[in-house]
C-alpha cells in the first residue's frame, strides 16, 4: 500500500491549544483526570499552573508535555517581561523557569529537551525581553505544528505497513491525546479506518491510572471505532489467542540503541508478543528519540506511589503496606519489530539502523 494515497482524519479530540494573542492570550487544556467522565478545559495564563498540570498528569504524553512546555516558557518570558527589568535579570529568571518546567516530568524527553532547545533562543540572542516573549511563543506555535504534521506522517506511514491487518492491541494511551494530531500509536489505526479498513482495537487498561481504560476508550468512542477493554493481565492470553494481528504502542523515549522508554507493563507485553508471533511496532516522532542515551537502563524512571495508593482498592491496602510504582519500564529494541516515525518504517531497530534517525533527532536536542 502506498502511504501517500491514505488518507488523514481530523484528530477526535485535541489536548491543548492557544487561545488569543500572544500578549494577552491564554493556553488551555483538556484536563485529562477528569476524562472520561468530565470535559473540563483548564485556562493557563503563567507558568506555574502549566507545571502543576504537567506533574498531576492534566496534560501528558511526550509530544503533548513537550508542547506544553514549550508554552510555559513562553508564559513565563510573558510575565517576567511585564517586570520591565534589564535583560540579565530577565534572562536569570527565565533560566529559573526553564529548570522547574524541565524537572516536572524527568522521563519523557520532549519536555525537557524543547525547554532546553528555546532557551538557547534567549541565550543566543539576548533580545528585549518582550522580544524574546514573542519569539518563544512562535517556537512553542511551531513546535505545535510541527508535532501536528509528524502524526499525519506517522500515520500513513505506520498505516501503509499495517496494511491487510485489522485487529490490534494497545496499551496506555497514545492517540490526539498525547500530541496535536492525530496521535502517534492510534494514528496508523485512525488512517486506516479512514481509508476504508476496518478495525477493531483492544485497548489494555494500563495500571495504575488506568490510561487505556479512560482515555483510549474515550478517544476511539468520539473516532467511532469499534473496541473492547481488557485487564494488562489478560493481554498474553489475548495473543495467545490469535486474535490480535499487531500490537501497537508509543514511546516517552528511545535510546541510542533503539530501547524504548514506555508506560509500565509495556516490557511484559513486548515480550508476550514475541512468544506469540504477533509484530511489536513502536510509533513515536524523531522528537522522541535521544541520542544521547545510551540505553533503557540509563533512564531515570518516575516512580509514583501515591498514584498507585489512589487507584488500589483502600480496604486492601494498608497504609503503612509499600508500594511499588515505577511509571514506565524500558524494552529491549530486540523485542522490537520495527519503529514508525514522521521518517519512515525501520525494521527490527538498533544503533546501526537509528542513525539516521539518532543524527536527525539531535535537531531536537
Amino acid at each position: 500500500m502506498d502511504a501517500a494515497t491514505l488518507v488523514i482524519p481530523p484528530p477526535p479530540v485535541t489536548p491543548l491549544r492557544w487561545e488569543g494573542d500572544p500578549l494577552t492570550g491564554a493556553l488551555l487544556m483538556l484536563d485529562q483526570t477528569r476524562l472520561p467522565q468530565a470535559v473540563v478545559w483548564l485556562r493557563h495564563t503563567g507558568p506555574d499552573s502549566v507545571i502543576e498540570a504537567i506533574r498531576r498528569l492534566a496534560v501528558r504524553g511526550a509530544p503533548a508535555i513537550g508542547i506544553a512546555g514549550a508554552y510555559a516558557l513562553a508564559l513565563a518570558a510573558r510575565q517576567e517581561a511585564a517586570q520591565t527589568a534589564p535583560v540579565e535579570s530577565f534572562v536569570g529568571a527565565l533560566e529559573g523557569h526553564a529548570a522547574r518546567i524541565a524537572a516536572a516530568r524527568p522521563t519523557a524527553v520532549n519536555l525537557p529537551a524543547a525547554v532546553a532547545r528555546h532557551m538557547r533562543l534567549v541565550q543566543g540572542r539576548r533580545q528585549s525581553p518582550a522580544a524574546t516573549a514573542h519569539a518563544l511563543f512562535e517556537a512553542a506555535r511551531e513546535l505545535e505544528r510541527y508535532e501536528r504534521e509528524a502524526c499525519a506522517a506517522m500515520g500513513r506511514f505506520g498505516a501503509a505497513w499495517l496494511w491487510g491487518r485489522t485487529r490490534f492491541l494497545t496499551h496506555c494511551n497514545a492517540g490526539s491525546l498525547v500530541t496535536s494530531g492525530i496521535g502517534t500509536a492510534l494514528a496508523p489505526i485512525y488512517v486506516l479506518k479512514a481509508s476504508g479498513q476496518a478495525v477493531h482495537v483492544s485497548a489494555d487498561e494500563s495500571r495504575p491510572l488506568l490510561q487505556g481504560l479512560r482515555l483510549t476508550a474515550y478517544e476511539l468512542t468520539e473516532a467511532g471505532i469499534p473496541h473492547q477493554v481488557l485487564a494488562d493481565g489478560a493481554a498474553a492470553s489475548l495473543l495467545r489467542s490469535g486474535a490480535i494481528d499487531a500490537v501497537i504502542t508509543g514511546a516517552d523515549r528511545i535510546c541510542a540503541n533503539g530501547d524504548v522508554v514506555n508506560k509500565i507493563g509495556t516490557y511484559g507485553l513486548a515480550l508476550a508478543a514475541r512468544e506469540h508471533g504477533v509484530p511489536f511496532m513502536v510509533v513515536a516522532p524523531l522528537s522522541t528519540l535521544d541520542p544521547h542515551t545510551a540505553c533503557g537502563a540509563d533512564v531515570p524512571i518516575e516512580q509514583r506511589p501515591e498514584d498507585q495508593r489512589a487507584y488500589l482498592d483502600a480496604r486492601a491496602l494498608p497504609a503503612s503496606l509499600p508500594a511499588y510504582a515505577p511509571a514506565f519500564d524500558a524494552t529491549p529494541a530486540a523485542l522490537i519489530r520495527c519503529f514508525v516515525s514522521e521518517a519512515g518504517v525501520i525494521e527490527h531497530p538498533d544503533k546501526k539502523r537509528l542513525k539516521v534517525w539518532l543524527r536527525a533527532a539531535a535537531r531536537f536536542r
